[in-house]
């Protein structure tokens, strides 16, 4: 059949051109409907990926709408990219509670940021949820929007769709641990499972051997001589995602390696948010600021505008776009066009997903939603059932699935008390009274984006 994609935010530049690669790469066949509420990133998204299928005479048809339900009716495969209120929301989830001594290096999984994140995203998501039950309820539901546990378990409570969340970051460090065992990335296996952003390889073999006596070779020498500051500045970064401004890489990753013999997705940029009590204190990531001088959130801000406006002078420019625009570039669509060949081909290949806990990992509560191998075939994304859970492990998850479901509350009901609790559950806030400060002072600054709480 031919395929009917609708991309809901195309407005991200990077994923839809990545997207668009992939498909046009794989030749499909197919008609693709880019939807964003913002009419000029839409027009402009619109634009380059005219000039994509046309410069490679793919058989892609493209149409956008600033409305989803106009383009919705007869979709076969629906995909969520939404970031509710942009970059200049997201800056006030990290900005406000630096004011408040706290520093988040992304701000959009856990913490304050994190939580205040999902108040935004989950009503929206909730409502096109409704919209792909009425219009395609047969459609593959794929979602990138962050916190996804948060989001993935909002929209299943609210409306039952099956929704299921992807994101690249397993894949990654798959491929970085590879790197550590100085081995191909096909030759290395694993088992990963936990909340996105916290998921745990609790199985890694190199050759159908266990390689985790070979990692804590690797951790025990890596971190022999100590972690200390390097002598350059992160904030200057090309990469500020991957930038400690440290000379050892990832060290905090290695250490609760050492502690619980799992390696832990997806690196310290974001894992380290999920243990905040371990980073009080303005230099506390080994004598560098989370999100100031190491993983520098402002320098992701700056990228991801800069990008923008590159999207805006390629999508107007008269020319043709630049050679290196049709090359595969890393980001989050990368495993989405695999995954629905999978499962359309009956292929079987497993892969990373978030999916609701219905026995596949028994000692985790029902229903929360789960980062886990899934298997992708003509059943659609069908989860892997896995041993029980170490319990060390699960008590690193216990607390932030609890987080989610509150907010998820919070976030339907409008309600500023379950706010204080869910940000209290974090574990980043001093005491209750902290807690309703920061509260009210992420509410006022994100007022224009939660009319579920009132003036």
């Amino acid at each position: 059949m031919r395929e009917k994609v609708v991309l809901i935010g195309a407005g991200s530049a990077m994923f839809t051109r990545g997207l668009l690669r992939d498909l046009i790469h794989r030749r499909w066949d197919a008609e693709v409907a880019l939807v964003d509420i913002d009419s000029n990133a839409l027009a402009f998204a619109l634009g380059l990926g005219r000039k994509m299928v046309e410069a490679t005479r793919a058989p892609l048809t493209l149409s956008s709408s600033t409305d989803r339900r106009d383009v919705l009716a007869d979709a076969t495969i629906v995909i969520t990219t939404i970031g509710v209120g942009g970059r200049r929301a997201w800056e006030q989830d990290v900005f406000v509670p630096r004011q408040h001594g706290i520093y988040q290096p992304v701000g959009d999984t856990v913490m304050p940021g994190g939580t205040s994140r999902a108040l935004r995203m989950i009503p929206p998501m909730v409502q096109i949820a409704e919209d792909v039950l009425d219009r395609a309820p047969q459609a593959l539901f794929f979602n990138y929007g962050n916190p996804m546990a948060a989001v993935c378990r909002a929209v299943r409570k609210a409306t039952g769709a099956n929704m299921i969340g992807l994101c690249h970051g397993v894949s990654q460090v798959h491929a970085y641990l590879a790197r550590a065992l100085e081995a191909p990335v096909e030759a290395v296996k694993y088992t990963a499972v936990g909340i996105n952003h916290l998921t745990w390889f609790t199985e890694v073999r190199l050759n159908a051997r266990d390689a985790k006596p070979r990692l804590r070779a690797i951790a025990a020498q890596r971190l022999a001589g100590g972690v200390a500051a390097t002598k350059g500045d992160p904030r200057t970064s090309a990469s500020p995602w991957d930038e400690s401004g440290l000379n050892v890489d990832y060290p905090f990753a290695w250490k609760l390696f050492q502690c619980f013999g799992a390696f832990p997705a997806v690196l310290d940029r974001h894992i380290t948010e999920f243990f905040p009590q371990w980073f009080r204190g303005q230099h506390s990531y080994y004598g560098r600021t989370l999100g100031v001088d190491a993983f520098p959130f402002e320098a992701v801000v700056a990228l991801g505008d800069r990008v923008y406006a590159e999207m805006e002078e390629h999508a107007m420019a008269p020319g043709p776009l630049p050679a290196d625009y049709f090359d595969r570039i890393s980001g989050e669509h990368e495993q989405v066009v695999e995954i629905i060949e999978s499962i359309r081909q009956d292929v079987g290949r497993v892969y990373s997903t978030n999916l609701p806990n219905r026995g596949q990992v028994p000692n985790l509560p029902p229903d929360v939603i789960v980062e886990c191998p899934a298997v992708a075939d003509c059943g659609g994304l069908r989860p892997i059932v896995l041993p029980a859970f170490d319990t060390a492990l699960a008590g690193t998850l216990a607390t932030h699935y609890q987080w989610a479901e509150t907010i998820v509350d919070a976030a339907l009901q409008g309600s500023r008390e379950k706010f204080v609790q869910a940000l209290l559950l974090d574990g980043a806030m001093n005491s209750p009274e902290d807690a309703g400060r920061m509260a009210d002072d992420l509410l006022t600054a994100q007022a224009e984006y939660l009319p579920q709480f009132g003036s």
